[in-house]
């Protein structure tokens, strides 16, 4: 019996490669999670069969790489209609990187052991067949996976220097997978930062969204921090390294800011929000009078948030996940009390945005639990998450289009066209209908514009 449970259509795709008398191996992450154990999200196959040769053997092909050997077998379809297929790719060698991200030239091997030399980390050089239920591992790396160790193939600088992103991939697997790093790579890093700089920085992005999805984030930017890397992607976060901040905190903003990204749950969008929430207290930060060993950081939210749109667009996030980090930030440092009144449990879901509470919520959790001083997040939030919930029950305009009427209603009662007037307008309603929502029905708003639009304007 084999000793992995994989499934029926990998399996398939190995045995036709074999029934035509090929070797096909599985490779790469798929091998050393099956080691792990942990999750799959994608098996790879590695083959002694050429391009064409697999074309061959399979009904439903796509040549996705065929320039790499790297063939896409089309196994089925999944619920929703789409076709699922399984990467092929011939056993091959490669050139040299001249451009630190792809080889300048591939050649297919003959075998399996030639084919993993290539491979940048020992835990990623690991073969098994399926078929003979035989695993080949001539870099230690079912070793390293048992010493929850991190080592390159070969020499760490060479693998390093071929791709840049390689020694964030390194430091990466070190947080998701909670393993240490080898000297070697410790040691490499810095020697490799001029290939790093050459990386995309959506390749960057990606691999920094991998680490922020780990269980603690923190031990792969922690590890950025030693060998450089964060100084290339993330700067602004040296800042805070040293800096003292006051009674309320036990660690710097740096050790603050790496335990919050920790602490707070959530998809890795959140987490660079959490990451970067206090990304302005140094640029911010001012003695407190009455005693200078602490330091006041007035507005560092409003510095912040001006500072993480300048790091997601040098990142190059979308626009949706721009806006969630930088409001994230900007919004972070709310002081409920219980003599808010209603008007004002709406203006701050209003100026929140009832679609990002949930994050706000749990940024400022991670928050508290990353001050270093014991403190239970739900002493904080637990009234104000009330307040919230029944705001929103009651179903009040907590947005324009919210409102009983709507632009069209407006240039139709003041007879005027589209413009900025219109706008003004409507804000100024929704206002009056946050201050009282009895206010918002076409009556009573009616009357209103009648009123605003008499104004001048």
């Amino acid at each position: 019996m084999p000793r992995f449970a994989i499934p029926a259509s990998v399996a398939q795709v190995c045995e036709r490669l074999h029934a035509g008398g090929h070797d096909a191996f599985l490779v790469g992450g798929c091998v050393r999670d099956l080691l792990i154990p942990r999750p799959i999200a994608d098996y790879d196959v590695a083959t002694s069969a050429h391009p064409p040769q697999v074309q061959g053997l399979f009904r439903h092909t796509v040549p996705i790489g065929i320039e790499h050997g790297t063939v896409k077998v089309l196994t089925g379809r999944d619920v929703d209609g789409a076709w699922q297929g399984v990467e092929v790719t011939t056993f091959r060698g490669e050139g040299p990187y001249s451009d630190a991200r792809r080889p300048d030239s591939v050649h297919f091997v003959a075998t399996i052991e030639e084919d993993l030399g290539r491979r940048d980390l020992t835990i990623n050089a690991i073969a098994y067949d399926p078929v003979g239920d035989r695993l080949v591992d001539p870099h230690g790396g079912e070793r390293d996976l048992r010493a929850r160790l991190i080592r390159a193939v070969g020499d760490a600088v060479e693998r390093f220097r071929e791709d840049g992103l390689r020694p964030m991939r390194a430091v990466r697997l070190a947080a998701v997978l909670g393993f240490e790093v080898h000297g070697s790579i410790r040691e490499a890093i810095p020697l490799v930062l001029d290939s790093f700089s050459r990386v995309a920085a959506e390749r960057v992005r990606d691999e920094l969204f991998k680490m922020l999805a780990a269980p603690r984030p923190s031990i792969g930017l922690r590890l950025m921090h030693e060998t450089g890397l964060l100084a290339r992607v993330l700067p602004e976060l040296l800042e805070g390294v040293g800096l003292h901040q006051n009674r309320f905190h036990a660690h710097d903003v740096f050790a603050h800011s790496l335990a919050c990204c920790d602490e707070t749950q959530g998809d890795p969008v959140l987490r660079l929000a959490a990451l970067l929430h206090d990304v302005g207290k140094p640029r911010a930060a001012q003695p407190r009078p009455e005693d200078p060993t602490e330091n006041t950081f007035y507005r560092h939210e409003v510095v912040g948030s001006d500072m993480a749109e300048a790091i997601a667009r040098r990142l190059r996030l979308s626009n949706d996940e721009r806006d969630r980090v930088v409001g994230l930030v900007r919004h972070h440092m709310f002081f409920y009390t219980d003599d808010w009144s209603p008007p004002t449990v709406r203006r701050f879901i209003r100026r929140v945005g009832t679609e990002n509470l949930p994050d706000l919520f749990a940024l400022r959790a991670g928050d508290v639990r990353s001050r270093g001083r014991g403190e239970d997040p739900e002493a904080e939030l637990s009234a104000v998450r009330a307040r919230v919930d029944e705001a929103l029950r009651d179903q009040a305009a907590l947005k324009v289009t919210d409102l009983a009427l709507g632009g069209a209603d407006v240039m139709r009662i003041l007879g005027v066209g589209p413009g900025p007037r219109v706008g003004a307008i409507l804000r100024d309603l929704l206002e009056r209908v946050t201050e009282d929502p009895s206010l918002n029905t076409p009556e009573a708003l009616e009357a209103l514009v009648r009123e605003l639009g008499a104004g001048p304007g």
